[in-house]
């Protein structure tokens, strides 16, 4: 490490040595409002024919007199004078108020002018994106655009869960579609409904994670109805359109390679603190009060482990839970250590003392290394782009790794002078070893670590004991006193037998790719023919050694997905008029996809008989029966576009799509859904000088969806076999022939301004968005031999406001500042369900909670027991038992507890450039919100954080009892005696004040035992310091003659601070992954604090 820190301090030095120099002027010419380079930029020495042109990564270089005034200038962008100050100059260009060729990416890949546009469309350019590169491209959007919420899930390789303008589906998927030059692509997330309702299991991803964000130019972000109509059912939830990088016309070759090294580290602001104050057990349950002479106060087993017919002070390794004797580092007391033969520390006491390593220590330093290379080139018949990039990481778990290869080709022929053909292809390998077990499941490490725990561990000893032995020497046996099973896991594994014995692997292999050919009928009319496809094929692994607590095992699961799209559109381009005033765009065409998904899943039964031989014929039972999935839907869409434009001003869209499904009944299975849009560009009708740029719009639009595959007819389950006699199970949901196609029915209006020649400015946006005759299970009388059935029913509503605003506040000669803020607020209700149902379960957690859906309430409400209160909404507490003293809360009923939607989420992003260095900061927050912790919940109960130990506001420990002036103070509730009640027989006549609740054992006031839900569902709000850059370009003056046209050298961070959070021991954003279960933390990872460097080379 010193090592390099010593060569990174070398190479900064170099850098600000060079730039003390100065020779011919150079420097950058970009885009002030997204920063990427601009090609083809005239420069000219203002009142000379001197001049030169920026090159495609936006360098130039000039010879200009001693105090040159140097004009910028491009289409599009306003003209900007400079005077040379020195031999550095770079220059940002803010977008004219007449740039009439600004295009956009809309729908279909169809590009079209941006004043145009009546809906709502946000993009995020590939520097962006790159700046500070994630495993997962989808994280990097995160903050930077208006209306879409992205959250982690916080483990190596995760899936991110992106929902645009809130939950629109109350059973189904809610992600956004990708798609990839024109390409609609898969991104399932294959994880078990065990993982994503926190039962346990791996987290393997979004499919959407596997693009190179290397090869992206551009995303754009289309976020309404309008604006995703003609890509028929699947775009309800919004589109994230992803332009990958093309060729270019150039002489000869462009060669670009990039590399990066990031590290990270765990943040402990997101982890528990521990106590280090009292060992393990519950209470005192174990022993005599007086063990070999000391006073252990029946908090020790007694044990005569030496044999000299007195009984010895043994730890109760049984226990996971920190309520024991309090650390004596003079006391002499058998552990774990001392069980295992193996061990040097056999038979032998050690002092009675808190771990010198506690679980964070657990944790490893990440690593992540980003290689990559692209050539390109072009001429005026074509042009094209190849690139291979290598991606691996090792995770902060021991054991853990992802490794991608990532290998791209695009390439453009003009055939004809009507004809153009052109093709795209992505082929991608990952492999991960060691995902991270999520949820309460014995491969979390976090399970014990959070919620059951003894805090005398030492994870220095565990780790050494592993690495001696190879086998699982668990703190948690079950101990002396057990004769032959003394030395066996009762509850938890050694954490490092856990993850680098039980663990996991998985591949995917994967092909996207596309041809295409545009043939020009005429001079206003155009076909474009498409064929595309998406497939993959994925193999998932998870072992259980012999010698864990859970049975030994092998599951496998193998899985085939493809899509094809055919796409045919006849587009006309044509103006018409006196004076052409009037333009025509019209595009019919029509869409044929196809999905196929193949599946099966078969794992062991009842161990395994070779250890270590991880293979279904290794069971020791007959295997059991595989579960397998395989079906086929179609879509076939026609469509068709028209949009006319008057005097560039006013401009009026109509679009409407017809799409059979094979997933509804014959007689309902074609759906129709149209949309309008108005653009009025209103700038064009006044002369204000301040007014750079005004155009308001309003849409109109109604998008249809189909069903799951498989919903219309029902068949029989398979299970394991009995003996020689098959079984077979019904479904406990039923299908439905007769399903109607969803509906949702969007309004949209929206201000764009621009002011002071386009240095400050703002696009707003205002929506309403219904979702109803939804198809959703509706639980149904048990006498029909299944529990639900497929139904349509059920309304959801969206209302929401978006605010971009971009400004550059400081442009003064070398120095300058863009800065651009997101905000959303998005209000989500259910209208209605089923008739007569007053719920639906998303799902039941670990902890006696449930995720729901409530008429009336937000989507996603929290629901569990409730603290009783008083009219001033203060908890209610009661006197625990006599001999305890203190008080606990009175639990009520059941009720709603939390919300998992945000009250608002917005990003702040920061740039600033100084001649050849920029710097970028990147703030993302979300206020309001919530989620439920089952960490703290158990964890409260178990003695394990820190503020249940320690000492309380009166001198006294926490530990104490109450009745003993000890106990763990609650503030402002209302103490009831137990004796009043109203006349509704309810509490009543309460004291108001502070009391102190007792902690001294597992059945304290604040855990699971003697407390409500409501406790431990916490404000999900933060700031995040989520990205920080600093880039250096070097001059190519100073490159010489080396080859290298362009060198850039930046210094990156990524979430290195949670400036502001309401909950102490997590990251507010931490939970299982993406999918409708969300605010539930249960085995939550810490958040990972990432630094790096990046180099990247032109040629």
């Amino acid at each position: 490490m010193k090592r390099r820190a010593n060569l990174f301090a070398l190479v900064v030095a170099t850098f600000l040595s060079l730039s003390a120099f100065a020779q011919n002027v150079t420097g950058v010419v970009s885009d002030a409002s997204t920063g990427e380079p601009l090609p083809s930029v005239s420069v000219k020495e203002k009142g000379t024919s001197n001049a030169a042109i920026t090159n495609f990564d936006g360098k130039y270089s000039i010879k200009a007199g001693t105090n040159a005034v140097l004009v910028f200038s491009s289409m599009g962008y306003a003209s900007q004078e400079v005077s040379v100050t020195g031999s550095t100059l770079n220059v940002s260009l803010a977008i004219s108020a007449s740039k009439l060729d600004e295009v956009v990416v809309t729908a279909l890949g169809i590009s079209r002018e941006k004043k145009s546009v009546g809906y709502a469309i946000q993009e995020v350019g590939g520097a962006e994106i790159n700046k500070v590169k994630d495993a997962n491209f989808m994280s990097s959007l995160s903050g930077k655009v208006a209306g879409v919420n992205i959250r982690q899930s916080g483990t190596m390789g995760g899936s991110a869960n992106v929902v645009v303008r809130g939950y629109k589906s109350l059973t189904g998927n809610n992600q956004a579609l990708f798609v990839v030059d024109g390409i609609p692509i898969s991104n399932q997330i294959t994880n078990t409904g065990s993982q994503q309702t926190g039962r346990g299991g791996y987290d393997y991803g979004n499919a959407a994670m596997d693009i190179n964000p290397e090869d992206i130019d551009k995303v754009s972000v289309l976020k309404g109805a309008a604006a995703t109509a003609l890509y028929g059912a699947r775009a309800a939830n919004g589109v994230i359109l992803i332009t990958t990088k093309k060729g270019t016309k150039r002489n000869g070759l462009g060669v670009s390679v990039t590399s990066g090294y990031t590290v990270g580290s765990v943040n402990p602001d997101t982890y528990v603190r521990y106590q280090d104050r009292y060992g393990a057990g519950y209470g005192q349950y174990y022993g005599p009060d007086t063990i070999a002479g000391y006073f252990t106060n029946a908090y020790m087993v007694a044990y005569d482990v030496d044999g000299d017919g007195i009984d010895d002070p043994c730890i109760p390794t049984t226990e996971d839970a920190s309520f024991g004797l309090a650390f004596d580092p003079n006391l002499m007391v058998y552990t774990w250590e001392s069980l295992y033969p193996e061990l040097s520390t056999y038979g032998q006491k050690s002092a009675h003392v808190a771990g010198a390593n506690n679980p964070l220590n657990f944790f490893e330093q990440s690593a992540t290394m980003n290689n990559s290379v692209a050539i390109d080139g072009g001429n005026d018949n074509g042009s094209f782009r190849l690139s291979a990039t290598q991606f691996s990481t090792k995770g902060i778990v021991p054991g853990s790794s992802l490794k991608r290869n990532n290998f791209s080709f695009s390439g453009n022929l003009k055939a004809s002078d009507r004809l153009t053909v052109s093709t795209t292809a992505q082929f991608i390998q990952q492999a991960g070893r060691g995902r991270y077990g999520t949820g309460y499941d014995s491969r979390n490490p976090n399970q014990s670590f959070r919620q059951w725990f003894n805090v005398g561990v030492d994870m220095a000893k565990q780790k050494e004991a592993y690495d001696l032995t190879g086998k699982n020497i668990t703190w948690n046996p079950f101990g002396y006193g057990y004769g032959d099973d003394a030395m066996r896991p009762i509850y938890f594994d050694n954490p490092y037998f856990s993850v680098l014995e039980n663990y996991q692997t998985d591949q995917r292999n994967r092909l996207i790719g596309n041809m295409m050919a545009n043939y020009k009928i005429n001079d206003w009319l155009d076909f474009m023919g498409r064929a595309s496809i998406d497939t993959y094929s994925e193999l998932q692994e998870e072992r259980t050694a012999v010698g864990s607590v859970e049975i030994p095992g092998y599951v496998r699961r193998n899985r085939n997905v493809t899509e094809t799209n055919i796409d045919m559109i006849l587009s006309a381009n044509k103006t018409f008029g006196a004076n052409d005033e009037f333009s025509f765009n019209g595009r019919l065409g029509s869409n044929v996809r196809r999905n196929s998904v193949e599946g099966i899943s078969a794992s062991t039964n009842g161990g395994l008989v070779v250890p270590g031989v991880y293979a279904l014929s290794n069971s020791v039972n007959t295997p059991n029966a595989p579960g397998e999935t395989a079906y086929q839907l179609g879509v076939n869409g026609l469509f068709a576009a028209v949009s006319v434009g008057y005097k560039d001003f006013l401009y009026v869209d109509v679009t409407g799509r017809q799409d059979v499904s094979s997933t509804l009944p014959s007689a309902n299975n074609s759906f129709f859904y149209p949309s309008a849009t108005l653009a009025l560009v209103f700038s064009e009708l006044i002369d204000v000088d301040a007014i750079s740029f005004g155009k308001f719009r309003v849409n109109y639009a109604e998008v249809g969806a189909d069903a799951p595959a498989q919903a219309l007819a029902d068949a029989y389950n398979m299970g394991t076999a009995f003996g020689s006699t098959s079984l077979a199970s019904a479904p406990s949901t039923s299908n439905n022939a007769n399903l109607l196609p969803e509906s949702t029915v969007s309004t949209e209006a929206g201000l764009e301004m621009m002011f002071f020649n386009n240095r400050v400015g703002f696009d707003v946006s205002v929506y309403d968005q219904t979702s109803f005759n939804q198809i959703m299970p509706a639980k149904v009388s048990s006498a029909s031999g299944t529990i639900f059935k497929y139904v349509n029913a059920g309304e959801i509503n969206n209302k929401g406001i978006e605010l971009s605003l971009n400004a550059t506040p400081i442009q003064a000669g070398d120095f300058e500042w863009n800065t651009n803020l997101n905000w959303t607020k998005n209000t989500n209700m259910v209208v209605s369900l089923f008739e007569g149902a007053e719920n639906l379960q998303l799902a039941s957690v670990q902890g006696g909670v449930t995720i729901e859906a409530r008429p009336g309430q937000a989507y996603g409400v929290i629901y569990g027991t409730t603290h009783v209160r008083d009219a001033e909404g203060r908890p209610v507490v009661y006197d625990m038992p006599a001999q305890y003293g203190g008080v606990r809360y009175l639990v009520g009923d059941m009720d709603v507890i939390g919300n998992i939607n945000p009250d608002w989420y917005a990003g702040w992003n920061n740039s600033f450039r100084f001649k050849n260095w920029t710097a970028s900061v990147l703030l993302d927050m979300q206020m309001g919100g919530n989620f439920f912790s089952l960490d703290t919940y158990y964890g409260y109960a178990t003695g394990v954080y820190d503020f249940s130990a320690g000492d309380n506001d009166l001198g006294n420990p926490v530990r104490d009892l109450a009745i003993d002036g000890g106990g763990y103070k609650i503030n402002n509730v209302a103490y009831w005696d137990g004796s009043t009640v109203d006349g509704d027989g309810n509490p009543s006549d309460f004291v108001v004040g502070d009391y102190y609740a007792d902690m001294h054992y597992y059945g304290n006031a604040l855990g699971y035992a003697r407390n409500a839900r409501e406790y431990h569902v916490w404000d999900a709000s933060f700031i995040k310091l989520r990205e920080v850059a600093l880039n250096y370009s070097v001059p190519s003056s100073y490159l010489g003659s080396t080859g290298i046209k362009g060198l850039d050298v930046a210094l990156t961070g990524r979430n290195l601070a949670i400036l502001w959070k309401n909950n102490p021991y997590s990251d507010p954003e931490a939970g299982l992954s993406a999918g409708n279960v969300q605010g539930y933390q249960s085995g939550a990872y810490p958040a990972v604090r990432e630094v790096g460097v990046n180099v990247k080379l032109k040629f």
